[in-house]
Formats: structure tokens, C-alpha cells, sequence
């Protein structure tokens, strides 16, 4: 006759750590009926026992597998003709470019002046200023020609930047710079989850000076963990030391900081009777307008980017400004976007009251950089009046520039620019600039998830098993879709077990009799094979995939409830006592989150 099951559930409340699954084992268990037991489960559900991004610890796969765990399958780097749209530079507010001049003997290559109707205003051999130098610091000032593209997935969006720059950091008539040159020297790729706030980046390699855009570009860790081929060309593609903190400058809560020398099309040209002659060249609205606030979730992806830049991620604080000028539509923070882009951005240079020695050396060093930049920008942008372009943002009126509007005063940017300097106080309202992972199952984090349909059911062992036993079956449901990514991979369940005798009275189990939320989460877990192993009193199985989805595969995208099971070998008239816990893999420093929730189950397993 079938053994009598019983299935119960309590939720519990649990804490973050790392995970596993245990089954509970008894005193009188012996080692060897541990490594038996252990070795039975492995056999049977071993091939959905795995965490995922583990099937390597080289640090650019791996990078590519947290990635496609967290934002789904990443599309290949695309800066070709057909995906990307092209940086123009724009010079006295004509369009440059770099061409052959047929009028001179040779066609040599010089920069071509147009206007607004197309016109050629002049060619010159040289441009050493332009209207909207660009802020990064560290790249060509007025370059040209670099190619940006944009993919979106569903809630996430990928942006390829394929950036022409030189060493000096000025622009020659070189060949490297006309349109049709696919040669460019820094390679970027942003992923971002507009639901979510998850960010990545991916930074080309440092050992090559040229990439080319005439390809497109695998991504970290291939197309997936079987793309042996893939993952070894993105070996050689991307820089595995992160030397580059690309989250200093991307740190608006958005995948993209507007400034003019991008968003050309946004800024400037304000003229409110709408009769300025200057073309408004560049990326138009390819980059759309998204304010996301201080309270949007934000979080860097990727363990080893984190790792080389936890201090920065860790101290980095949003701002408002009490003011009241620039932070009810715009995120500021004690990064790039306050420090540099929003000094720029009024054209008033970085103060700070009672700065301390290492302080007063870095404002030292960023007022020279605006100065670097403001002496490549065109006095045609900086001129006063109808048409000026900088500065580049004003109170109320933000980027609608206009003769009249008022720019900020000196005694409110002083009280600015002291909070994104650290230096202020309440009146500054930091916060943390990044979010914390969220554990399965927080709807106020937006993962409102859980696993339901449980079950417990006594089958034959299968054919050949030496026992006299039962296999005992545990299933549930389950879909994690956080961030709406059909094909996310980043949660996993424990299990931890423990056996025991079977009362005479039949009463059902106390809370206490479960297996707890400390040997659930695997807290003192030790190995006995691959992910089963012991945990406290309990046998514990560690990160449980959903039926079908076996170790080192892509998931099949989703948007219905997975199945998960886990059969355990059971001992006649014997009880067995079950939590069954979720965890959240974070890719970042915070590790591994658990849910708030634990469920528990017990089986009575009577097999006269």
C-alpha cells in the first residue's frame, strides 16, 4: 500500500546567506549511511544541483555569465553602418566633418564646414575647439565619427560605443577620423534593466590601441556557458582588470549621463521665437529623455567589477540640492555627475568649504580638467545672448536656453557644490547612490515572487535501487521574474532535511522539529558529495535549479511558473522534515540574498 504523506507550510522568516538544500539525518545514522544517502541524491537530481555563473572562475566568462543570469542573453557588440548612429562634431554651430578638399591640389584631407542648410562655410586644416567638447576627461576632446547603438530587449537596453580617440587627446587630419574608417580606440558596452535599476559594464581590452567596427563584438562569456568558441574570443576583447570605473560617470541612475558633446540635439539653440539658423545636429531623441529619481533602484552587476571598485560603490551618495535649482528632474550625486558634469553644466568652477589636504588636491585637479575642457570649447558657445550653449543647464529652465533666462547665482552653487564634495550636512539629503540586492519574494523591492503548489508524494525506487525504502518526491512551483527577463537565472533553492521517528500519537511536527533557518542557508555546511552535504543536525542540498534546466545550460525563456523537484531516498516508517528556502545570487559584494520566507513540509512515510 502507498505510504501515508503529509505536506504542511509555515511561513518563516529567514536571512541572507549562502545557499544549499540539507535533508535531516538522525543520531543513529551512520557516516557511511550519510555518504549513501548523500551519494543517492546526487545521482538523482545532480544534474539540477548548481549555482549559476559556476562553471568558471576566469574572470571574463564568468563576468558573461553573471550578466546573462541577471539581464538574459546579450546581443553582440554592433557599431556597423545598418545599428549605430554617428557622434557629428559641430564647430561655431556647422556640422564638420573630415573629407578630401577637391579644390586644393591632391584632395588632401581637411575638415568641411557646412551650415544649416548643407551649405560649405569653409575648410580648414586644423580644429583644435568645438561647441561641445566632450567631459570624459581622458578621450579626444573634440573628436568626431564615434558611433553609438542602442538594442532593446524588453525591460533592458544595450548600448555599444565604439569611441575614436588619441593619445594627445587632439584631432588631426588623419584618415583614422573620416566616417568611413572603422578603426576607433575605446570600446564600451552598457546593459541596463529599466525596471530593475541593474547596470553593467563592459570594457574593451587596454593591450590593443585599434578595434573596428566593421565586425561586431562578442560578449563576455560567449553566447552562452557551451560557446566555447565565443567565450574564448571575448577573452581577448574585454579588460579583466576593470581599471576603468565606467559607474563614476554612469551614475544618474540611467544607463546614459545626456551632456551636450552626446546629446547634441538637447542642448542649446534656444532661441524661443525658434529662428536660430544653426542645425541641431547629433543623436537627436535616439537616447530618450528618462529621469529616474533618487528613490529608482540602482545596482551594479558583475562580482569582479564590484570587487576592484566596492570602496567607490560604497560611498557614493545621491544629492539634493538645497536649493531647490537642479535635483527635482535631475540625479546628482558625489561622482562624475556632480562633481564634473554639473559644474560644467552652470559653468562655475568646484568649491567646498573646510576641505580637508586630499580634498583640496582633488578639487585642485578637477578645476584644471574643466579648464582643459573649456579651453576646447569655441567662443561661439560660450558667447552671451540668443544662441549661447554655455552654460548648458539653468534653474527652471533646464537645457531651454534662452537670452533671458537667469543662470544659477554664485551663492547658490556654492551651497551645491559643497554637498556633491562631501562637504554639507542634513541640508544636502544623502543617501546611497546604489541599492541593495533584493531577496526573493520583497515586493516592496519589487520581487514579489514566491514558490507555490507544493508537494509531497511516496513513489517506488526506481528500478535497480538496493533498499526497501521509498523514493520521496518534493515539488513546487516557481517563476522568477523580476525585471520581466524571460530567460533570468540568478535564484536557486535549498533544501535542508531531517529524520526522525514517526510519534505514536501521528501529532504533527513543532516549528522547533524543522530543520532552521541557519542550516537551510548552509551557514556550517560541510561537502559530503557535490551539493549535498551536512548543515548542523540537517542534510542539506544546495542550489536547485527548475526540472529540465541542467548544469551549465541557458534557460528556456519563460513567463509561466517553472517546476522544481527533488526526489530523496526514505527509510520506512520514518518522518522526514523539510524547509525549503529561496536564494538570490547578487553578482556584486553583497554575495547572496535569502528569501524572508521559508516553507516548510513533512512526510510520514508508512510502507506496511
Amino acid at each position: 500500500m502507498l505510504p501515508w504523506v503529509t505536506l504542511r507550510r509555515i511561513g518563516l522568516v529567514s536571512t541572507v546567506m549562502t545557499s544549499i538544500v540539507v535533508l535531516p539525518l538522525d543520531a543513529s545514522r551512520s557516516a557511511g549511511e550519510e555518504n549513501t544517502f548523500a551519494a543517492t541524491v546526487e545521482r538523482w537530481n545532480g544534474n539540477f544541483l548548481w549555482a549559476p555563473a559556476s562553471a568558471t572562475q576566469d574572470v571574463i566568462a564568468r563576468f558573461g555569465d553573471e550578466t546573462r543570469s541577471v539581464l538574459g542573453p546579450i546581443p553582440d557588440g554592433d557599431c556597423t553602418d545598418g545599428a549605430a548612429k554617428t557622434l557629428d562634431l559641430q564647430v561655431d554651430g556647422n556640422v564638420v566633418d573630415l573629407k578630401p578638399n577637391s579644390s586644393k591640389p591632391g584632395n588632401p584631407l581637411e575638415f568641411e564646414h557646412r551650415d544649416a542648410t548643407g551649405a560649405v562655410v569653409k575648410w580648414t586644416g586644423n580644429v583644435d575647439r568645438c561647441d561641445k567638447p566632450s567631459l570624459a576627461g581622458s578621450v579626444t576632446y573634440c573628436g568626431m565619427n564615434s558611433r553609438l547603438s542602442r538594442i532593446l530587449r524588453g525591460n533592458v537596453e544595450w548600448l555599444s560605443f565604439c569611441r575614436k580617440s588619441t593619445p594627445s587627446l587632439e584631432m588631426e587630419p588623419d584618415a583614422y577620423w573620416q566616417k568611413s574608417n572603422p578603426k576607433f580606440s575605446r570600446l564600451g558596452i552598457i546593459g541596463f534593466n529599466r525596471v530593475t535599476g541593474e547596470i553593467v559594464f563592459f570594457d574593451g581590452t587596454k593591450k590593443r590601441r585599434e578595434f573596428d567596427w566593421s565586425q561586431t563584438f562578442m560578449p563576455p562569456g560567449g553566447h552562452s556557458y557551451s560557446d566555447q568558441q565565443g567565450r574564448a574570443a571575448a577573452e581577448a576583447l574585454y579588460d579583466p582588470t576593470f581599471q576603468i570605473s565606467c559607474s563614476s560617470c554612469h551614475d544618474n541612475k540611467n544607463a546614459y549621463v545626456i551632456d551636450p558633446h552626446m546629446g547634441l540635439a538637447r542642448v542649446g539653440y534656444a532661441s524661443n521665437a525658434g529662428d536660430d539658423p544653426h542645425p541641431a545636429s547629433g543623436l537627436g531623441d535616439y537616447l530618450p529623455e528618462t529621469l529616474r529619481g533618487a528613490d529608482a533602484p540602482f545596482r551594479i552587476i558583475g562580482s569582479a567589477y564590484t570587487g576592484r571598485h566596492a570602496q567607490e560603490i560604497e560611498s557614493a551618495k545621491t544629492v539634493t540640492d538645497p536649493s531647490g535649482n537642479c535635483t527635482a528632474c535631475h540625479t546628482l550625486t558625489t561622482q562624475t555627475t556632480g562633481q564634473r558634469f554639473a559644474a560644467d553644466a552652470v559653468a562655475k568652477e568646484p568649491w567646498v568649504s573646510k576641505p580637508s589636504w586630499a580634498r583640496l588636491q582633488q578639487i585642485g585637479a578637477e578645476r584644471m580638467k574643466l579648464r582643459q575642457i573649456d579651453s576646447h570649447r569655441t567662443a561661439w558657445a560660450k558667447r552671451g545672448g540668443q544662441g549661447g550653449i554655455h552654460p548648458w543647464m539653468l534653474p527652471v529652465a533646464g537645457n531651454e536656453l534662452s537670452a533671458g533666462a537667469p543662470e544659477i547665482s554664485a551663492e547658490d552653487w556654492r551651497r551645491l557644490s559643497n554637498c556633491l564634495w562631501g562637504g554639507g550636512g542634513a541640508e544636502c539629503g544623502y543617501r546611497p547612490l546604489y541599492t541593495a540586492c533584493p531577496a526573493p519574494g520583497t515586493a516592496e523591492q519589487g520581487d514579489g515572487a514566491k514558490p507555490e503548489a507544493f508537494s509531497v508524494a511516496q513513489l517506488p525506487l526506481p528500478s535497480g535501487e538496493e533498499d526497501d525504502g521509498r523514493l520521496l518526491r518534493l515539488g513546487w512551483k516557481y517563476l522568477n521574474d523580476f525585471g520581466g527577463v524571460p530567460e533570468r537565472d540568478d535564484v536557486r533553492f535549498n533544501v535542508a532535511v531531517k529524520m526522525s521517528a514517526i510519534p505514536s500519537s501521528g501529532e504533527a511536527p513543532a516549528e522547533k522539529d524543522y530543520p532552521d533557518t541557519e542550516e537551510t542557508e548552509g551557514r556550517s555546511f560541510v561537502a559530503i558529495d557535490g551539493e549535498i552535504g551536512m548543515s548542523g543536525t540537517a542534510t542539506l542540498i544546495r542550489d536547485i535549479s527548475y526540472f529540465g534546466h541542467t548544469k551549465f545550460t541557458e534557460p528556456v525563456a519563460s513567463t509561466a511558473l517553472r517546476a522544481f523537484r527533488l526526489d530523496l531516498p526514505a527509510q520506512c516508517n520514518r518522518r522526514y522534515l523539510v524547509r525549503v528556502l529561496a536564494k538570490r545570487f547578487c553578482f556584486d559584494q553583497s554575495d547572496v540574498k535569502y528569501a524572508d520566507e521559508g516553507n516548510l513540509l513533512y512526510a510520514d512515510i508508512r510502507c506496511d
